[in-house]
């Protein structure tokens, strides 16, 4: 299993210089989950940077893959490993997520760097 972060992509769909990086996590949406909080950041800065309807196509991409909202358990993990690690929140909901599903991060934000089960690129 797998999870684009944010940043990951935003890189994809800009066809900025790493997107290739993330393709084949993209593109492999059989194992590819989708936290909601990533939903809302890719949306947002499209939203900013766009518009509407590009941000909801986006978003119907991403949807591709399987859907994960916010439990009750995956939000105590998160809190547990933004202490720990020092995470802001939505990095530490994205990796208490992938902890659930014993998911690959794929990432361009440093926070992750030398994380367990983190494939960090440098932006």
């Amino acid at each position: 299993m797998n999870i684009v972060d944010s940043s990951g992509w935003l890189e994809y769909f800009a066809n900025a210089k790493n997107a290739g990086h993330f393709a084949k996590a993209i593109e492999n949406t059989g194992d590819l989950i989708v936290p909601t909080i990533i939903i809302t950041e890719v949306f947002k800065k499209i939203l900013i940077e766009k518009d509407e309807n590009i941000a909801l196509y986006v978003i119907a991409q991403m949807m591709q893959g399987k859907v994960s909202d916010l439990t009750t358990e995956t939000a105590i993990n998160a809190a547990k490993f933004g202490k720990d690690l020092k995470l802001p929140l939505a990095d530490s909901i994205i990796y208490a997520t992938a902890r659930f599903y014993d998911a690959v991060i794929y990432t361009q934000d440093s926070d992750f760097k030398g994380l367990e089960k983190v494939v960090y690129i440098k932006k």
